[in-house]
């Protein structure tokens, strides 16, 4: 699953200082990159918080039409400022720098043309979500800490306002969110509206911690206690308008193509998450191709255990037999950390270079758990004071698969996201928006393809979690189905469910959930595939060219060491690697 970034991913806007006086391309542009990350951090006063930055800790995001122009008018600025870098005199990392902040730039404009801001409520990646996590990231060590705390949760009726405003619009112009999506965010909402304030999801832990001195600060609680109730009246009004106004004018089709001017919308969405021109038909039969292919593999699992009925039985079988599935959440979390005990003891066999930032398993929390994946990785702080998160969904465990657990530890952890995101975040000298951004193809693709490494890892050692491996390729090959299909094809949510439920091994909740994302999140469930497939044939064309030459730790590390990338930057650094390997003696 996409990691934290997304879930605060917001537009920017701030006022910039022009470039130095003296002319200094280097300066130049790493002032520009500066300016870039601060505009960043003020825009998206949330996301500083989580990577602790504390110096916007009063504030909330502008959800605002006038914030969207500003971000426009600043990003035009910005565009302007990087054509004015003479590349001709700028060393090879710059260029890369260069190129890769123009790929920012070119993403922002190729999609902004486009009224997402009018519908901004959804059942992941939402405000709500971001507002019920802040209290965890958020300091308490001060009773100004409390304080800011307090005035941000005041601020959420502004946001409440300008969000209905924006709906409003939204309504008017016929772009609103599918009525499934509004449906299941409308429990979340409920969730987090409390009688007590002490008892709201937005009621800060840190208060039960004897150890700080805020707690016996009666002034800071109550302030803090004030706050929440201000913020539960607008996530209120908020619920009522979403059920009251909003929900009857929702749509009762899913797809984007269905908005106006939804299939140019669909189609930019997903050269943005594939970096590639691909048209939606094409990735479709992609899918359909890919699945051919893995049925193939799996039919012969069921032959060795001794199945004899079709593949579609043993799906079925192994989605309704009880002994393939979890009990309670304490033996999901068990069995997550010694899946990652054992895999971790190996990545030296693979890497040559290991991240140095911890991660840790974490539940997720229940007021989003019902609606959201099976899991969630959230990088680690820049100042060091968390580790990274391995987030991992237990709700319902009887419907979570004991056989596809090794494939979604090694993609959400190690050698999956935490490894490609820690790595670049350990990188001090780069700029920030290299350290903290990334590109959907890249860090899916690469978290896919590390769900492959698990057989050199020490897993897959029975073929049940083998059939597991293979469940978890048919299920991004079949987005890469459905997310057409819904997008640009017209299909029906239930057609999409039936299809993975004909071709997936997923249990029913699972695919719901995901069904229900691609949704609310086009586009965004094409990368896995796409990415994962170019990684594989760029290990392919290594493994050929270089024969006894090939060395596997020595090409992970180089696939990591530059970040994340557009696929064809990525193709093109990879070449050059491979041709300076055959010139070594």
């Amino acid at each position: 699953m996409r990691r934290v970034s997304y879930l605060f991913a917001v537009s920017i806007g701030i006022a910039i200082m022009t470039p130095t006086a003296k002319a200094d391309p280097h300066a130049d542009l790493h002032k520009l990159f500066d300016d870039y990350w601060q505009a960043r951090m003020k825009r998206s006063p949330e996301r500083a918080t989580y990577l602790g930055d504390h110096r916007f800790d009063d504030r909330l995001t502008d959800y605002s039409e006038a914030a969207c122009d500003d971000d426009r008018a600043l990003f035009k600025q910005f565009a302007d400022r990087l054509q004015a870098v003479p590349r001709d005199t700028l060393s090879a990392e710059d260029h890369l720098n260069a190129d890769l902040f123009q790929h920012t730039i070119d993403d922002f404009f190729l999609v902004d043309p486009y009224p997402e801001h009018l519908m901004p409520i959804k059942q992941q990646e939402s405000f709500h979500i971001a507002l019920g996590l802040l209290q965890q990231y958020h300091k308490f060590d001060t009773t100004e800490d409390c304080a800011n705390y307090a005035k941000r949760l005041r601020l959420v009726e502004k946001q409440v306002d300008d969000m209905i405003a924006c709906m409003d619009k939204g309504i008017r112009l016929g772009i609103v969110r599918p009525k499934i999506t509004i449906g299941q965010t409308l429990p979340q909402i409920d969730a987090m509206i409390a009688r007590e304030a002490r008892k709201s999801v937005l009621w800060p832990t840190a208060f039960s911690d004897a150890t700080k001195k805020t707690v016996t600060d009666e002034k800071a609680r109550a302030d803090v206690e004030a706050g929440v109730r201000s913020a539960t009246a607008a996530l209120t009004n908020l619920r009522d308008y979403l059920q009251r106004t909003y929900l009857p004018k929702c749509r009762d089709s899913v797809g984007y193509g269905q908005l106006p001017n939804g299939k140019a919308w669909y189609q930019d969405a997903s050269r943005v998450h594939t970096t590639t021109d691909l048209d939606p038909a094409t990735i479709h039969q992609i899918g359909l191709d890919e699945l051919k292919r893995i049925h193939a593999d799996m039919l012969e699992i069921a032959r060795e255990v001794s199945f004899e009925g079709d593949l579609r039985a043993f799906i079925e079988k192994m989605r309704t037999d009880p002994a393939q599935h979890n009990k309670t959440p304490a033996e999901i979390m068990r069995r997550h950390a010694e899946i990652l005990r054992r895999s971790d003891a190996n990545l030296p066999k693979l890497f040559g270079v290991l991240p140095k930032i911890p991660y840790e398993l974490k539940e997720m929390e229940p007021f989003r758990a019902e609606a959201a994946p099976e899991a969630y990785y959230y990088n680690a702080p820049d100042d060091g004071s968390r580790p990274a998160y391995f987030y991992v969904n237990t709700v319902r465990p009887e419907t979570r698969p004991i056989y596809t657990m090794e494939s979604l530890a090694y993609h959400e952890a190690q050698p999956g996201h935490h490894f490609q995101l820690a790595i670049a975040q350990e990188k001090k000298n780069w700029p920030m928006f290299r350290r903290f951004e990334s590109i959907n193809a890249y860090i899916e693709g690469w978290a896919l393809y590390s769900e492959l490494l698990g057989y050199q890892l020490g897993g897959y050692n029975d073929p049940y979690s083998r059939f597991g491996q293979l469940t978890y390729d048919t299920w991004r090959s079949s987005r890469l189905v459905v997310d057409t299909g819904m997008h640009a094809m017209g299909w029906t949510r239930e057609k999409a469910i039936q299809f993975m439920k004909d071709n997936t091994a997923l249990s029913e909740q699972n695919i719901i959930s995901e069904v229900d994302r691609y949704i609310a999140w086009p586009g965004q469930a094409l990368g896995y595939k796409i990415g994962q497939l170019e990684i594989l044939k760029l290990r392919r064309e290594a493994e050929t060219r270089l024969s006894r030459k090939f060395d596997i730790r020595a090409f992970h590390d180089e696939l990591l060491c530059q970040g994340s990338l557009p696929l064809d930057l990525l193709r093109a650094r990879m070449l050059k690697w491979i041709d300076m390997q055959l010139e070594k003696k």
